[in-house]
């Protein structure tokens, strides 16, 4: 696994200096970045390479169809089901997104960034204690993506230090997407994307890897190379840790030139680079970040058909972390669009992102089986998607709302209260085919495709 160490940005102008080191039996060759570019005669990134060659693409294992059974594993620990994290659109024009976190049920919707007018805030994810929320931050104005933090309770929001700032060609149309802490919080994954656009007009960035670092945004390590040696041939992004903090999956999804073109694919590999495979077949054309079921037996994911983004078709499907045993929670063949899902902490419910006819999405949650399908959100203009369940709880109200809660009520004992409540649970025949989501529009090509940003 190739390794960067960052420190503190003495100057916007800094200059990035890669040099190559050994270590603990594997060959470490990393870049000094406290700004960006390649001294004559070192490396740059994006020739970064591992001691040992890597998975490709075509090296596909078989994944066997079948049905979801119980994986031999060790039950999940007692956890506590705290708020779901998602992203959601601050307007009715659908041009700027924030990331917002709401109780199991569904209530007590809570606005935790605020994004400049037109920014799109995505990709939330909690760290182990629950206090952080990671995200990426798309700037309206050119269009690539940085890592932020921000408190559960709101306030501040933090960047990452940034691997690049720009005018090299290690850092030309340099992109940070997707943060996903470890479940010991120590490190961060996230996806990296740069170089110069196909000159073929296709708008796909040359080079697109997993990375490493600490949230602090330090210690950055280099751990996939599937575009290494094939550039513009696809983007890799939404990682995920395995709960023993192992292994990461991941999204792969190849461009018009890559093998096989336009598709997508759930890929694993070891937190130290190795053991690089292809978890789920093309042919299911999985997608977006897949979530590990807390005792580990289990992937999460969810496939989209081929054809216009955001189209319906697809569904949410497991698969043990073999590569055996896919099978789908949601009806097929689907006619609504479902998007991203979770596990809870205990491991027994998942909450995921569904659109009916008409309308954008909400978010829903189902036993592990797929059965016991409750609608959470009625808010389909906000288009709620990409759920994380985490363990925090709500922040405490203000003592004056406290206060105002608990004078006496003219509401007779034991009657209905007025409180809002979860909405009821659609009946699974009724689900319909999605709307198309509307895009904030950008004129920067973005690494990962336009679904990847709505769903």
């Amino acid at each position: 696994m190739a390794r960067i160490t960052t420190g503190t940005r003495q100057s916007p102008t800094g200059r990035a200096r890669t040099r190559a080191s050994a270590g603990a039996g594997l060959l470490l060759l990393g870049a000094l970045l406290t700004g960006c570019g390649a001294e004559p005669g070192e490396i740059p990134l994006s020739e970064i390479r591992p001691e040992t060659p890597t998975a490709t693409p075509e090296a596909t294992p078989a994944a066997t169809p079948g049905v979801v059974g119980a994986a031999v594993g060790a039950p999940a620990a007692a956890a506590h089901n705290g708020l779901i994290v998602s992203r959601a659109y601050t307007d009715a024009a659908r041009t700027s997104t924030a990331i917002v976190t709401l109780s199991p049920d569904g209530t007590g919707q809570h606005q935790v960034t605020q994004p400049p007018a037109r920014a799109l805030d995505d990709r939330p994810d909690w760290s182990p204690d629950g206090a952080t929320i990671a995200f990426d931050r798309t700037d309206p104005q050119t269009g690539t993506a940085r890592l932020w933090t921000v408190l559960t309770a709101g306030g501040p929001e933090h960047q990452v230090n940034q691997l690049c700032d720009s005018g090299t060609a290690d850092c030309a149309n340099e992109d940070e997407r997707a943060p996903a802490f470890s479940p010991d919080g120590k490190q961060v994954a996230f996806s990296r994307s740069w170089g110069a656009l196909d000159p073929s007009g296709s708008h796909q960035i040359q080079y697109s890897d997993l990375y490493l670092m600490t949230p602090e945004g330090t210690d950055v390590q280099r751990l996939t190379f599937l575009t290494n040696d094939k550039p513009y041939s696809g983007a890799v992004s939404n990682p995920s840790w395995s709960p023993d903090g192992k292994q990461l999956t991941f999204e792969y999804r190849t461009s018009a030139t890559g093998q096989p073109a336009n598709s997508r694919a759930i890929y694993v590999v070891s937190a130290d680079g190795t053991g690089l495979r292809q978890l789920t077949p093309w042919e299911l054309r999985a997608g977006d970040r897949a979530d590990w079921a807390p005792d580990g037996t289990q992937i999460l994911f969810t496939t989209y058909p081929a054809g216009p983004d955001n189209a319906p078709g697809g569904g949410i499907y497991t698969v043990h972390p073999d590569g055996s045993a896919v099978g789908a929670l949601t009806p097929a063949p689907s006619d609504a669009f479902y998007g991203a899902a979770a596990y809870a902490p205990d491991g027994k419910s998942i909450v995921f992102a569904q659109a009916p006819a008409g309308t954008g999405a909400d978010l829903y949650s189902m036993r592990p089986d797929g059965t016991g399908v409750a609608r959470l959100t009625n808010s389909a203009d906000k288009w709620l998607s990409r759920p994380a369940w985490g363990t925090a709880e709500a922040p405490a109200a203000p003592a004056d709302q406290v206060q105002a809660t608990a004078q006496p009520s003219d509401q007779p004992s034991g009657q209905p209260s007025s409180a809002p409540q979860a909405p009821q649970a659609p009946r699974p025949d009724a689900q319909q085919p999605a709307q198309a989501q509307g895009q904030a529009p950008t004129e920067k090509p973005q690494a990962e495709s336009e679904s990847d940003s709505d769903e």
